[in-house]
């Protein structure tokens, strides 16, 4: 193994030079360390001699300063904070204080005095000179009783001076300063203080440590949850350091070498995010994960980004010290306040209750009988007024870890376990939680432990893998809820009728399991699904219903939000592929929650609506309900006309309208938008211009948004460019042509300007797009050019790769058009336009965005299209259009 870089101090001629061979002096020695450190190894220990060296590079540099300042006898520099801690990085802040001796204190702030006396003008001169030389210092000037009394009112001037360090001056002053602020300390006001403290701080920073850009300083899991620790520790006087803590025997030696490494993890990718981004940069933001990552060695493969490699590595850090700091504070917790002796209620021969939190009976609970571990578990959900795990037992699995082996996993006591967990009526959702928190469920099924902080950059999903399969698992486990039968009344009125949630579990547990690999995950995870079964005495009948579900979990969504569900065709090949009603049901519930488990972006009410209609479809075509489009064309004429008796229409308003229209149009709206299309257009039959209507949508937020108008080629991507310039995104199209010759367009529009709930909001809305949209729409001019959209960071960072496809349907009549890219304001107009040049014809329209990546699906037909040539200009333009500048 090749020697560790050491980081040498540059070497410092004696005496005081120029502010300016100073500054040149501060700076060359900084860029050498900076240097070496980036040509060294990626290892924590490398970060750790880069911090220490740069401190005692500011140390010297400081303390040449101060003793050109000519400061008064008595007076004292004082290190604080990371500086304090001798923890330096690249571009952090340089915190001192400036202790003055008693009765020399500063009437007024250094900055504002104009008439500077001695004393001012020494500290002014220091601190002038500091800036003067490049040292980007936080200062604050006081006497000792100053330092005492701002200790008494703010707990953050209390955590700085915890972490003092002295640095020139007055030993005997920052003595009585240490003494001072130590009497001060209340070490069950400090520990509340900052309990609260860090729980702000993790709900500023989204209450997880998986967030897409962590903090690596503030985040859940970050240095931060480090710090507390030892600030709580040091101010109840149990330890300055992790050495310290584990003589009082707060922490084990193994539990000593998990901080040091994980520490070591985290301090190492803040240095190195400090050294590629230039400047004090503590997020892991998109347009720096891919430079971090090169910088630590990662390299891309065919399966993974280099960034992927390197944030799967952090997120095991950060959850291994969001672990260990939760086992630390509760052991601190309990030692401040004297709780180590509360009495306890015995459950069993093996756990207790300590005030709601399941406690191990002893230590060696674990090792002596490793069946208690995934027990554990078990009792916790059965088990009434138990809320958590107290730090005996979160220690205890910590430290059993190295118990859970092939042989653990194998052993059908375990196996019996685990699945009475998944079979229990309640506390599901947070079992599973708990368990991968504690590591145990990703060392029991070892394929799961694969994907365990495994982020995927594709920009619809915002979870790590781990984290999107329990949450598809609380969904699931939430339709079999009475109290959340608001949410979802459908699906828990289909969960009603499931007499086996435990299926859909299993199900959830491994749809995405195999994520990561390369290939197919779809296929992937069956093959983990049907080894699971096997391995767990799950029947045939039961394999094979998981088995289908984990293969097929994309397919529902799929058919859903990209083929026409008005064509039988469709409809009778998925009934053909789910076989049964139980597996359709099945199916379809897991498709809900796997998407509402994606982001809470991704899902919305108009695909809540394609799924259900697919289901209703399906179901009726599995009933044995034979295909007959004429008899519903005529049960959908027939509520209609109800409809329309309803909103006191003349009897016949309907039949000019409908004289123009073919079976198509009857197949893909339903009886509402029927009988509103006739309602709205009976006047305007004969229009030479266009003529638009909008109401609120029917289904969850936004605008249903009606186009009536002699048809020309451009219309579709005028129509988009209103859409577009008014700021409205189109979520679905059903565009018909009439027999006379008139486009008749329905559009599901959604809009930032929309208040959902605001009826005022609504009718203004609704009057400006009648109003402007006709305007739009009756233009004649050249169509403009389409604008290059801004796209968002994310998108820079982790941008698709276009895909354009063009296929014909089954019947070779029509040509399914299918669009995949990154999302940007003004892409429908870009694809419209092109279609609109080569006078391509639009039938349908499946607008699907996925975060930020957009799925569209059209059915086109036109001359252009029957050519091999223009063919492909077609397909060359389109992906022009739809690549971001």
């Amino acid at each position: 193994m090749s020697a560790l870089p050491q980081f040498p101090q540059p070497r410092e001629a004696p005496g005081l030079r120029s502010v300016a061979s100073m500054r040149a002096r501060f700076r060359d020695g900084k860029a050498v360390l900076l240097e070496r450190f980036r040509e060294s190894r990626a290892t924590a220990l490398a970060s750790t001699r880069l911090t220490k060296a740069l401190t005692r590079h500011v140390d010297s540099h400081l303390t040449e300063l101060w003793e050109h300042a000519a400061m008064p006898p008595g007076a004292t520099l004082v290190a604080v904070g990371g500086y304090g801690r001798a923890e330096l990085f690249p571009y952090s802040d340089v915190d001192v204080l400036v202790l003055l001796p008693a009765g020399q204190a500063l009437e007024a702030d250094v900055a504002d005095a104009a008439d500077a006396d001695p004393l001012r003008a020494s500290v002014e001169r220091f601190l002038h000179a500091c800036w003067d030389i490049g040292l980007e210092i936080g200062s604050s000037v006081r006497t000792v009783q100053e330092c005492v009394e701002q200790a008494r009112r703010d707990v953050t001037v209390q955590t700085a001076m915890l972490e003092s360090r002295f640095l020139c001056g007055s030993r005997r002053v920052y003595t009585s300063f240490r003494q001072a602020t130590e009497a001060v300390m209340d070490p069950k006001a400090f520990l509340r203080a900052k309990v609260l403290e860090m729980r702000q701080r993790h709900v500023k920073y989204e209450d997880t440590p998986y967030s897409l850009e962590p903090n690596c300083k503030e985040s859940p899991g970050g240095l931060r949850d480090l710090q507390l620790v030892i600030w709580v520790a040091r101010a109840a006087g149990l330890g300055r350091n992790w050495t310290e803590l584990a003589a009082k025997g707060l922490i084990t030696p193994f539990e000593v070498g998990q901080l040091h490494k994980h520490e070591g993890t985290l301090k190492l990718v803040r240095a190195r995010l400090h050294l590629i981004a230039g400047r004090r940069e503590d997020r892991l933001v998109f347009d720096l994960q891919t430079a971090v990552a090169e910088s630590f060695g990662y390299k891309a493969t065919k399966g993974q980004r280099s960034s992927e490699v390197l944030m799967h590595r952090y997120y095991w850090a950060a959850k291994a010290v969001t672990q260990l700091n939760q086992i630390l504070m509760l052991n601190i917790e309990e030692r401040i306040n004297g709780s180590e002796e509360a009495p306890m209620r015995p459950i069993d021969a093996h756990f207790l209750d300590r005030g709601g939190m399941l406690e191990v009976a002893h230590d060696g609970l674990y090792s002596e009988q490793p069946h208690a571990i995934m027990r554990t578990f078990l009792v916790y959900q059965q088990t009434p007024g138990i809320k958590g795990l107290s730090a005996r037992t979160l220690r205890a699995l910590y430290n059993a870890r190295n118990l859970m082996d092939a042989g653990f996993r194998r052993d059908p006591a375990n196996r019996a376990v685990f699945m009475q967990i998944l079979r229990e009526p309640q506390g599901i959702t947070h079992a599973l939680r708990l368990l991968n928190e504690t590591s145990v469920l990703g060392r029991y099924l070892w394929v799961f432990r694969r994907i365990v902080g495994r982020m995927q950059h594709d920009l619809f999903h915002v979870y790590t893998v781990d984290q999107h399969i329990i949450m598809v698992v609380r969904n699931v486990r939430r339709f079999f809820i009475p109290e959340h039968a608001h949410e979802y009344p459908f699906c828990s009125q289909l969960a009603s009728q499931w007499d086996e949630p435990w299926l859909l579990y299993v199900a959830a547990l491994f749809h995405d399991v195999a994520k990561g690999r390369g290939g197919d995950h779809s296929q992937l995870g069956t093959v983990e699904a049907r080894r699971f079964c096997r391995d767990h005495g799950v029947s045939r009948e039961d394999t094979a219903l998981i088995e289908f579900l984990v293969l097929h979990h994309l397919t529902m969504s799929r058919i859903a939000q990209k083929e026409d569900l008005s064509d039988v065709e469709v409809i009778q090949a998925f009934a053909r592929l789910v076989g049964t009603p139980k597996r359709l049901t099945a199916l379809y519930l897991l498709t809900v929650a796997d998407i509402r488990g994606t982001s809470p972006k991704v899902w919305n009410a108009w695909k809540g609506k394609l799924l259900e209609d697919l289901y209703r479809l399906t179901l009726r075509a599995l009933g044995g309900a034979k295909p007959n489009l004429d008899a519903e064309i005529e049960s959908r004429k027939q509520e209609a006309r109800q409809l329309l008796a309803l909103h006191s229409a003349l009897p016949g308003t309907e039949e000019e309208l409908w004289k123009t229209l073919d079976v198509s149009y009857f197949a893909r709206h339903d009886a509402a938008d029927i009988a509103w299309h006739a309602r709205s257009l009976w006047r305007h039959l004969d229009t030479t211009g266009p003529v638009v209507r909008a109401r609120p949508s029917s289904v969850g937020d936004g605008l249903q948004v009606l186009v009536y108008s002699p048809d020309c080629p451009d219309l579709f991507a005028r129509i988009c460019g209103y859409f577009d310039s008014a700021g409205f995104s189109i979520q679905d199209a059903k565009i018909h042509t009439s027999r006379a010759g008139y486009a008749l367009d329905t559009f599901q529009v959604i809009s930032t300007r929309f208040e959902p709930g605001d009826p005022a909001a609504y009718r203004d809305l609704i009057s400006l797009v009648e109003t402007q949209a006709v305007l739009a729409l009756s233009s004649r001019g050249p169509l403009p050019e389409p604008g290059r959209g801004r796209v968002s960071r994310r998108v820079r960072s982790f941008p698709v790769t276009p895909r354009v496809t063009l296929n014909p349907d089954e019947r070779a009549q029509r040509w399914l058009l299918s669009i995949s890219a990154s999302d940007r304001s003004g892409l429908l107009y870009a694809i419209a336009r092109v279609l609109a040049r080569h006078k391509i014809n639009l039938h349908l329209a499946k607008v699907s965005t996925l975060g930020e990546r957009v799925e569209d699906t059209f059915l086109v037909d036109g001359p252009a299209l029957q050519h091999a040539r223009t063919q492909l200009d077609v397909e060359s333009e389109l992906l022009d259009a739809v690549t971001p500048a």
